[in-house]
């Protein structure tokens, strides 16, 4: 199975289409979105070609790709325009028998969830990329499509065949980690 991996769109279009225009081309077999998807939230500033309407009907034609959580910046209003879920705070899903927990972040900043030795947790919500082990645990970040953070350039990832590559939009690869 292929994963395809991004998080913090926060409303920017211009970022929204490049990434689904990679997905598209990459035969991922689903869009997973960690989070803060339409609005920018207090802290930020807006993004470039800021628009959620737009965001929101791109968003929906791939409906029944998408697996969502919820993040900091999102609300029930969101949900309500959406074709999909985001209202859950966490997702489990199984790849590669292995337990994949999604997460926005902002719940988990400070602890790991319960999950055993070699499970998965894929957070966005920092806007840096990160991949390393704690505890067991391989921690994954994709960075951020639209705000990112520490110098780092807008980013995605995709996860398969154990290895998780975080991507820019000119397709080079910035981060390559195996999942033993």
């Amino acid at each position: 199975m292929k994963l395809f991996i991004i998080s913090d769109i926060h409303g920017s279009y211009k970022y929204l289409e490049k990434v689904v225009d990679k997905f598209n081309s990459s035969k991922a077999d689903f869009l997973l979105i960690l989070g803060d998807l339409l609005y920018h939230g207090a802290r930020n500033d807006l993004p470039e070609e800021y628009n959620t309407k737009k965001c929101l009907n791109l968003l929906n034609e791939y409906a029944e790709k998408i697996i969502a959580v919820r993040g900091n910046c999102d609300s029930e209003v969101d949900q309500m325009v959406l074709d999909f879920n985001i209202t859950a705070d966490y997702n489990q899903l199984i790849y590669n028998k292995k337990k994949l927990f999604m997460t926005h972040g902002h719940l988990f900043e400070n602890k790991l969830p319960n999950l055993s030795e070699g499970d998965i947790l894929i957070q966005g919500h920092t806007h840096v990329l990160k991949a390393f082990i704690e505890n067991g645990i391989h921690v994954l970040n994709p960075g951020s499509i639209s705000l990112p953070k520490e110098n780092n350039p807008h980013t995605y990832g995709v996860l398969e065949n154990n290895i998780f590559k975080v991507y820019d939009f000119k397709d080079n690869t910035i981060l390559e980690y195996k999942i033993s």
